[in-house]
């Protein structure tokens, strides 16, 4: 799946409540799933004592619910996160590294 056909999945199937939710609404949202994602990072991350196949499986399932917040935001402001990740994938713009 492509971003953009993500991004229309999520449109075609959460749009009229998203919308109707509004911005600050949904960014809640979304900062509930980073917390939930936090949490699940931890728990895979532990020294000396590697992750259940349950606490992966919530690892995948956050990350999942964080794009999926991320991208109804977008919807919701107008924004196609296909062409915003210009950003990083054209050679001209792309500039060092993060360290």
């Amino acid at each position: 799946m492509t971003v953009r056909g993500f991004q229309k999945l999520i449109h075609d199937r959460y749009f009229a409540s998203d919308n109707a939710r509004g911005t600050a609404g949904t960014f809640l949202y979304l900062t509930e799933e980073f917390g939930e994602l936090a949490t699940a990072l931890a728990n895979c991350n532990r020294p000396n004592k590697p992750a259940t196949p349950d606490e992966r499986a919530n690892l995948e399932e956050e990350f999942a619910d964080v794009l999926a917040w991320l991208t109804t935001l977008a919807n919701i402001n107008g924004v196609d996160l296909a062409d915003t990740l210009i950003k990083y994938t054209d050679p001209d713009r792309v500039q060092g590294t993060k360290d």
